[in-house]
């Protein structure tokens, strides 16, 4: 496609240049005439005989308007498009600290998706991956971001109007700093610091301005969510009994002076003061939980408070909160989530009916900053690029009055990605099983425990007995092959779950088959999964581990993969083993398998046997093994 921009173009040259081979256009002087304008704030697109226009508000309604005036020219015919923009800033915040920190290709590449979607904004949560100069331990061995890297980024994003900031973590959630010993005297508990010491308050001036500087914008998310364990460990032995709230107001303020300092424009997260208001102290969601007057009156109104929230589906819930939120008297942000939270996949079913329901109420509720978190729990199997078609509905959210339609959303995914709606839709069902909620509303995860699990020890296999897991997932990895289109760039996001669904076609039901064999003492049953199906899951796994390591290497940083790696030969070498004692039982060596002597318990009665959904694990460790992976005497 040949086009011909025509109008002020100097700010936009960079941008266009960096999409023009994505979209498979080129810029000479006998093109379309695109005439090129801006405008009061409405973004209007359009073409009739030979000749187009964008007019636009802002940079980045610049490069929407380009992306549905590429799409719209290849059907051919006349158009006209008229959107207002219904938020001042949307975006998505990407997890940098649970091992899958982007390369600059990756991050670039994600970029020019958001381009094309509208998108205005991207929040980099880093808790200790970026350099702080003479903290030669912050973000050691983890792939932390160089000043140079994150200017680079801000400069990528910035030529298509897209602001990028930091989130960083001032309080807690800062394990992976706080564990090395050298480090200790920042210490209160095992992840937060030790707040009111004055080495502790320079630390979190030298955070403030070492992850501020490479950004033009002024914004900086502060953190201190989930700070439980405050005032616990060491800062109680040093000062005794302290109230949360008194200490967390006291560190808030002495940040905010250094943001204040700086100029910056801070935003928290505002769990905590919700928290600390709940009649036990710790609830988040408690719909009886109101903000006392004195509590609000000494929290600071010059910091945005996001009220984050990734599972309601009931409008009423969510005007429910909005409404405890005001009395904090600060500007209220919303962080919704796409869920490629301790997945493989995409909870889809939740997240585009959570996301539906609660951008619809922020518009009404006259919210006018609203984030998708793609949160990477224990340690990221999932990766950001297959949750674009939840990032297209935010976007498709921001430029439409109501609820979009979802055949527009589709149409805008296709032309975006190159992928289809319903190839990425696919993926909820690796976790979307039998047994589950509808729509997996209870985050049931069976793509990965069922992975990681211990074929003797079968720690989920009550958790799923009688459920069909094996043809379910073999009709699942039939599905997305048949959806997949090898022309597509994005194509191979698609190779990892199909190999997994392989994986689990074979894995997920075969500790049943072992102990139903075992107890029924069907040595030849025993004998042909030893010699056949065990070493055909190994290779299964083996090819689902190179393509997962091929993918990790082609977006993300090489630290972090060690530890899939350490996953996927423990899986391996667990088969190994299993294959070894069922042949020793076979021919005699053995005369009982322990492992296998054991009663199977259901993993939690808090799941499938309580309508919750198949099972929920949180972390890998739990799903390998029901005994110790490590030991600490004291946490603190």
């Amino acid at each position: 496609m040949k086009l011909h921009f025509v109008g002020e173009m100097t700010a936009l040259r960079d941008g266009v240049q960096m999409l023009s081979q994505e979209l498979q256009f080129i810029v000479v002087e006998d093109g379309i005439t695109v005439s090129v304008e801006q405008s009061t704030g409405v973004l209007e697109v359009g073409y009739e005989q030979e000749q187009a226009y964008i007019r636009y508000g802002q940079k980045h309604q610049f490069f929407r308007g380009l992306g549905l005036l590429i799409q719209h020219l290849r059907k051919g015919a006349s158009f006209e498009i008229r959107e207002k923009q219904q938020f001042d800033t949307i975006g998505p915040m990407f997890d940098m600290s649970r091992n899958a920190v982007f390369t600059l290709d990756g991050f670039k590449k994600i970029l020019n998706k958001m381009a094309l979607m509208g998108l205005n904004t991207v929040m980099l949560y880093m808790e200790d991956t970026y350099e702080i100069s003479g903290e030669a331990y912050f973000g050691y061995m983890r792939g932390r971001y160089t000043q140079a890297e994150l200017k680079a980024i801000d400069d990528y994003a910035d030529q298509f109007g897209i602001e990028a900031f930091p989130s960083i973590q001032t309080l807690a959630h800062l394990e992976e700093f706080l564990k090395w010993e050298p480090v200790k005297h920042y210490k209160d508990t095992k992840g937060a610091l030790l707040v009111g010491d004055e080495r502790t308050d320079r630390l979190v001036a030298d955070m403030i301005d070492a992850v501020s500087a490479p950004f033009r914008s002024r914004k900086i998310h502060i953190g201190m969510d989930e700070a439980e364990e405050l005032g616990r460990g060491k800062f109680l032995d040093k000062n005794g009994y302290v109230s949360r709230f008194e200490i967390m107001t006291a560190h808030l303020e002495r940040v905010l002076d250094v943001v204040r300092s700086r100029g910056l424009k801070p935003m928290m997260w505002s769990d905590m003061f919700l928290k600390l208001a709940s009649a036990n102290g710790e609830e988040y969601y408690d719909a009886g939980t109101q903000i006392p007057e004195e509590m609000a009156r000494r929290i600071p109104k010059d910091v945005d408070m996001v009220y984050w929230d990734y599972n309601h589906l009931e409008s009423e819930e969510y005007e429910s909160l909005i409404a405890k939120h005001r009395p904090l008297g600060c500007n209220l942000v919303f962080a919704g989530a796409v869920w490629v939270f301790n997945t493989f996949g995409v909870n889809y079913g939740l997240s585009l009916n959570a996301t539906d329901t609660a951008l619809q109420v922020c518009k009404k509720e006259g919210i006018r900053e609203v984030y998708a978190t793609m949160w990477g729990d224990d340690g990221m199997e999932s990766n950001p690029f297959i949750a674009l078609l939840g990032l297209q509905l935010y976007a498709e959210h921001a430029y439409t009055e109501g609820s979009p339609d979802w055949a527009q959303v589709a149409e805008r995914i296709k032309f975006c990605t190159g992928i289809e709606a319903d190839a990425f839709l696919q993926l909820k069902y690796l976790d979307e099983t039998p047994g589950s909620e509808p729509d997996n509303r209870k985050q049931s995860n069976p793509s990965k425990f069922l992975l990681y699990q211990d074929v003797l020890l079968g720690l989920f296999d009550k958790q799923i007995e009688g459920l069909e897991m094996a043809a379910h997932y073999a009709k699942v990895e039939q599905a997305i092959h048949n959806r997949r289109d090898g022309d597509a760039a994005l194509d191979y996001l698609f190779d990892v779950p199909e190999k997994l669904c392989g994986v689990l076609k074979l894995k997920s039901e075969i500790g049943i088959e072992l102990k139903r064999a075992y107890d029924s003492g069907d040595k030849a049953t025993l004998r042909r999964i030893a010699l056949e199906t065990l070493p055909a899951i190994a290779a299964a796994v083996q090819a689902l581990r190179a393509a997962h390591r091929k993918q990790w290497l082609s977006m993300f940083k090489p630290f972090g993969w060690e530890v899939l790696d350490i996953r996927y030969g423990g899986v391996i070498n667990r088969l190994d083993t299993a294959a070894y004692r069922l042949m020793a039982y076979v021919e005699g060596q053995l005369e009982q398998i322990e492992e296998l002597e054991q009663e199977r318990l259901v993993y939690s009665t808090a799941n499938r046997f309580n309508q919750r959904g198949v099972g929920w694990c949180s972390f890998y460790y739990r799903m390998a093994s029901p005994n110790v992976f490590y030991h600490v005497l004291n946490p603190f």
